[in-house]
């Protein structure tokens, strides 16, 4: 006899499986992953990892990256204003003098024009690196690290110096303009932030 359709057990499809934020990088994993790029020579990857880390943008965001983005004529800039894909609004980050000698070295080493893509992809059929390919380079760090792959994304990134800056300054507002969101509500479930610490924080700022 065959069993009835609706008493037939499904597995549910995320069990298993983190569902919701990917974790943040914490500090000791960032530093160890730079010293380990930079130990062996990855220098493509040590300057996607560091402007992903400072430019806080989504990954179709940094892979669109073109130089002249971030350049001021063949230097590097300290700050850099994106058009966001997802949003098209305009969000400004800064660039860190680490991630300027890395993103530096990588422009040098690759021979790249002011037009050319700062990430151009090795597959002939795509410009620039694509999203999957930056989601396994991202896996191949976390796997350095000897982390969980489930806990890490490419969104892990785009969090973790918008995590780091929140904890040490409590400024909701301030990480809402480094992410680029419309609402205040948007960064407090992007941080995953409490409602009880986040109206905290509004009662002790006055206006």
């Amino acid at each position: 006899m065959e069993p009835n359709a609706s008493s037939v057990h499904r597995e549910p499809w995320n069990k298993g499986k983190i569902v919701g934020q990917k974790a943040p990088f914490k500090l000791k994993d960032i530093w160890a992953l730079r010293i380990r790029l930079q130990m062996e020579g990855r220098v493509r990857e040590l300057a996607l990892f560091n402007l992903g880390i400072d430019s806080k943008l989504r990954g179709c965001d940094l892979v669109a990256l073109k130089v002249r983005d971030i350049c001021h004529g063949d230097q590097v800039a300290s700050r850099a204003i994106v058009m966001q894909h997802k949003t098209q609004r305009p969000v400004q980050f800064e660039i860190t003098p680490a991630t300027r000698d890395a993103v530096q070295a990588w422009i040098k080493l690759a021979e790249l024009r002011s037009d050319d893509f700062l990430f151009p992809s090795r597959i002939h059929e795509s410009p620039h690196l694509g999203t999957r390919q930056y989601a396994r380079i991202l896996g191949g760090w976390v796997h350095d690290l000897g982390l969980d792959p489930a806990d890490y994304g490419t969104h892990s990134m785009r969090r973790t110096k918008a995590t780091l800056i929140y904890r040490r300054t409590k400024n909701l507002r301030a990480v809402q303009l480094l992410l680029g969101h419309s609402k205040l509500e948007s960064t407090v479930r992007y941080l995953g932030i409490e409602v009880d610490d986040a109206l905290e924080i509004s009662e002790q700022t006055e206006i």
